[in-house]
């Protein structure tokens, strides 16, 4: 199939990144740009390449040799896994230029002079001398009450006036393009992209997610970039996104504030939302106790198998969490009643619908103690070959369970989001290419 020279940039957003054998490095994410002095052509720099592992890395245009619908190629098979970093006078097309406001002056296009329109695309073409430049900008002027959404006009980029670094910084810029790049997405691919704009756009966009939505990204956000995200939202909307957060992960943010901070905040949650955060912040972040969370999925022994399977199968509960379901004497609200036991997930499903799940209880499965070390903790799953288990008090009451993932988050050097190991693996060299911003 023949190779395009032109091509709008919202295009290219999802199409593969094949090696001159065809092998698969990843996916394109975004577009680099440089945004040059005021009447000059911004020059598109490379590709925001996402690798399987969610990693996104610069691919520079000089190394694609050919855009197709389905797929762009590169001339070569080995790329630099270091992460995707700009530089000044860089710019994500997706991620920071669509959706900012520009002033036109093309003559055919006379019911647009003097008025601000935003920046819905960027078409980018090929020159003589291989060189990738924007030459093109989709423009629509913002809708008005009740208006019929106003039509897309491509003007010349001679026409456009206003697109600098600069104006990028005003704040006020639109996020609905950079929003529709994130329908469905996973919460930490999300939480990756965000990390790569600047804190302005960050926030702009973060302010624009809804309170689930935004909890979910915070959670997966290095801890430095949540208190610093927490701390440009509004009070109102913080306390709301702590709500809607799961109560593990607000105690775990809320633990890196200051206390006079963090006390402010809970004493505005709603009582049934602090409350258990409250109890998960009295225990050291490094024992069961800080690790756990205090909703795991809880039953009574005479709940159903079809009652209890129908709580596992909640899209919000992790794999890890419905691994294991914890069965307790009234009330199963943590602190619960007396722990009975836990039914795994494999024995719930080889059971009829109808029976109740105090007849598969195991009631020998050990269990960890709040006070608990993490080397206790890990030497715990280890020995049972779980990846979820319970946390139980002195005086048997279920306080929370904890899960792989809250322990391998723990275990991990604070940075791990942000410092990936340099495994260049079958496509990396990490002396090959230079990073964004090489040769601008």
């Amino acid at each position: 199939m023949a190779s395009v020279s032109k091509v709008f940039v919202a295009r290219l957003v999802g199409l593969a990144v094949l090696g001159p054998d065809g092998e698969s490095i990843g996916r394109v994410r975004d577009v680099v740009v440089a945004i040059r002095m005021t009447g000059q052509q911004p020059r598109v720099l490379g590709l925001a390449v996402e690798l399987t592992t969610r990693r996104r890395i610069f691919v520079p245009m000089l190394r694609v040799t050919a855009i197709e619908p389905q797929a762009v190629t590169l001339n070569t098979g080995t790329v630099s896994l270091r992460r995707l970093h700009l530089r000044p006078g860089e710019a994500l097309a997706i991620g920071q230029i669509l959706d900012s406001r520009v002033r036109v002056d093309d003559p055919d296009l006379t019911d647009l002079a003097g008025v601000d329109v935003n920046v819905v695309d960027l078409g980018i073409e090929r020159t003589r001398t291989r060189d990738w430049v924007v030459s093109r900008v989709a423009v629509r002027p913002g809708r008005k009450g009740f208006r019929r959404r106003s039509v897309t006009n491509v003007v010349e980029w001679h026409h456009v006036h206003g697109l600098t670094q600069t104006e990028l910084n005003l704040p006020g810029q639109g996020v609905a393009q950079a929003l529709m790049q994130f329908e469905g997405m996973r919460a930490a691919d999300v939480a990756n992209a965000l990390r790569e704009l600047p804190a302005k756009r960050r926030d702009e966009i973060a302010a624009a997610l809804d309170d689930e939505r935004l909890a979910d990204v915070l959670q997966e956000l290095p801890p430095d970039d949540q208190t610093d995200l927490l701390a440009h939202l509004e009070l109102g909307r913080a306390v709301d996104v702590l709500e809607a957060m799961d109560p593990d992960d607000a105690a775990d943010l809320l633990g890196e504030l200051p206390d006079a901070e963090a006390e402010s905040l809970l004493e505005r949650m709603d009582p049934e939302e602090s409350e258990p955060v409250r109890r998960l912040l009295t225990h050291s972040p490094d024992t069961a106790g800080g690790l756990m969370t205090s909703e795991p999925i809880i039953v009574t022994a005479s709940t159903t198998v079809a009652e209890t399977l129908a709580r596992v199968r909640n899209p919000d509960v992790t794999p890890a969490a419905a691994s294991l379901v914890f069965v307790v004497r009234p009330p199963t609200a943590t602190p619960t009643g007396k722990y009975l036991g836990c039914a795994h997930l494999q024995a719930l499903l080889r059971e009829p619908p109808a029976n109740i799940v105090g007849g598969i209880l195991d009631s020998d499965l050990a269990h960890m103690r709040p006070e608990d070390s993490l080397e206790a903790v890990t030497r715990y799953f280890a020995t049972y070959n779980l990846v979820c288990g319970p946390v139980v008090d002195e005086e048997g009451h279920l306080l929370g369970a904890v899960s792989v993932d809250d322990l391998l988050d723990q275990l991990l050097p604070r940075d791990w989001r942000e410092t990936e190991p340099e495994d260049t693996g079958p496509i990396g060299d990490l002396s090959g290419i230079k990073p964004a911003g090489a040769g601008a």
